[in-house]
């Protein structure tokens, strides 16, 4: 595992080079966290075609390419049985550290950088102390149909992103602004609200003398140890299906050349554009509700109770990162990806194969591993394999045997969750130790905080369904043995 860590780590620049500012490196590379950092340099200004040297001078027309090779005709089940479960989880999860200031452009962020639980408690000290009770360190939470669930934004003065036509009534008061729009990111960030407030329960049993601030503050640490050890354990064991267990070891990197500081890279955020994983539909407890049918509609976890509504996540087959796969709701994403791409002058997607030690495609049916793809492929970008743009390739890249993604995906993807995940303070000498946590009893949550206890242990409930990123008991057309490459 030491060799993983240091092996991926070690392929990220720390301190960052780049930003999309300027070509070149710079002071304001390093200290100006506004920007996103780059992996690679933007394509200078003055170059004879939008690529550098490589491809058309004008690139094909961005919503071409979503229609002809993005689009959904037909759902693609994703092959390895992943679930909405893990869906969501990647989407809560990320929506920490990737936020993008669109006021002031693709290249801008307003972020931390890093794994900071920010997504549960808030973007600043403000919108954290209204989410705070401040009494026994807990989290404000009222109960609705016999179980605990977040307040409402009338309840907490919180700046939330809920259309006009919302109900009041179901207008939830959360971490981050955008969790009120699919009931999925409702599901975990009630779930983790609720965990922070068993923490506390038994933080206060082991210390009974505690105030609310000591509560709270090292309630916080332990949610933000449980995070990364269900990340890397489950979540990163799950996508990369290693035929070998993964684990969080903070203390194999001690004595190491390792910063703990990170910078969020403005290709990682692209990368991460999962659309695709979203199903048509969702069957919670027999009802089967439609993507328009989620939008804005946190009131269906409840409605369906929260042990229902994860059954039914665990349940639904998500879908395959691939050509063809978006749905209606999120094609405009993957046109803007693209486009704020070109924005940022990105290098070709070859370009990005070669950074990470990766040989570069030759012809289009080996970056696609499809006749037709590639036919439309090469058509859109005038027989030039140099010119395809960076998320277009990421999408239309084959799917790696015995995984979830693509190649450039996994080694683009793989060195910065490592780097990030590794980063936290917490992942230090001076903070990985009992005291952090509220003595062997916190220490303890964190070093065995699994995702199935994470949900076991907040349903409220004897009988706990199956939790797990993979559908059960489903028959998928693959090998499901693990992948032994690193």
């Amino acid at each position: 595992m030491k060799r993983i860590y240091l092996i991926r780590g070690a392929m990220v620049d720390s301190p960052p080079l780049f930003n999309s500012e300027h070509d070149y490196t710079t002071y304001d590379v390093y200290s100006n966290t506004s920007y996103f950092a780059r992996a690679l340099p933007p394509v200078p200004r003055d170059c004879p075609t939008p690529l550098g040297v490589v491809g058309p001078k004008e690139l094909p027309d961005a919503n071409l390419i979503v229609q002809t090779l993005m689009k959904r005709t037909q759902f693609k089940p994703e092959t390895m049985g992943s679930n909405a479960l893990f869906t969501f989880f990647a989407q809560h999860f990320t929506h920490q550290f990737f936020k993008t200031d669109f006021r002031r452009g693709p290249g801008f962020q307003w972020g931390g950088h890093g794994v900071d639980v920010s997504h549960v408690y808030g973007k600043d000290k403000h919108v954290e102390n209204l989410l705070r009770s401040f009494t026994d360190g807990k989290l404000k939470m009222q109960t609705m149909n016999g179980e605990t669930w977040p307040m409402l934004v009338k309840d907490v003065d919180i700046q939330m992103t809920y259309p006009p036509n919302v109900p009041e009534e179901i207008r939830f008061a959360l971490g981050h602004k955008d969790f009120g729009l699919l009931p999925g990111l409702f599901m975990y960030a009630t779930i983790w609200m609720r965990e922070h407030n068993r923490v506390c329960d038994v933080l206060k049993v082991e210390h009974p003398e505690w105030d609310d601030e000591r509560l709270f503050q090292t309630a916080k640490l332990v949610i933000l140890g449980e995070t990364i050890k269900i990340v890397v354990e489950d979540y990163v064991q799950h996508l990369s299906n290693y035929n070998f267990k993964l684990t969080f070891k903070p203390e194999l990197l001690f004595g190491e050349a390792h910063q703990y500081s990170n910078r969020i890279t403005a290709e990682f955020n692209h990368m991460y554009h999962w659309h695709p994983l979203m199903p048509e539909e969702f069957n919670i407890s027999g009802t089967t509700y439609g993507v328009k049918d989620f939008l804005f509609r946190p009131d269906i976890v409840i409605k369906h109770g929260m042990r229902n509504f994860v059954d039914g996540m665990v349940h639904q087959r998500a879908g395959a990162f691939t050509h063809h796969n978006h749905n209606q709701y999120t094609l405009h994403v993957a046109k803007e990806t693209i486009e704020h791409g070109r924005t940022l002058r990105y290098q070709s997607f070859n370009q990005y194969r070669k950074r990470f030690s990766l040989p570069p495609y030759k012809t289009f049916e080996d970056l696609t591993g499809d006749e037709e793809v590639a036919l439309q492929l090469s058509e859109l970008y005038g027989g030039d394999i140099e010119a395809v743009e960076f998320y277009v390739g990421i999408v239309v890249e084959k799917t790696r045997p015995k995984a979830m993604f693509g190649s450039t995906v996994i080694e683009l993807g793989g060195p910065f969750s490592v780097k990030g995940l590794l980063s936290a303070p917490i992942c230090s000498r001076q903070y990985w130790r009992p005291s952090t946590f509220g003595g062997e009893v916190g220490f303890d949550i964190v070093k065995t905080a699994t995702l199935e206890k994470l949900f076991c242990q907040n349903l409220g409930e004897s009988d706990c369904p199956t939790i797990a990123f993979k559908v059960p008991s489903e028959v998928v057309d693959t090998d499901l043995t693990g992948n032994t490459e690193l």
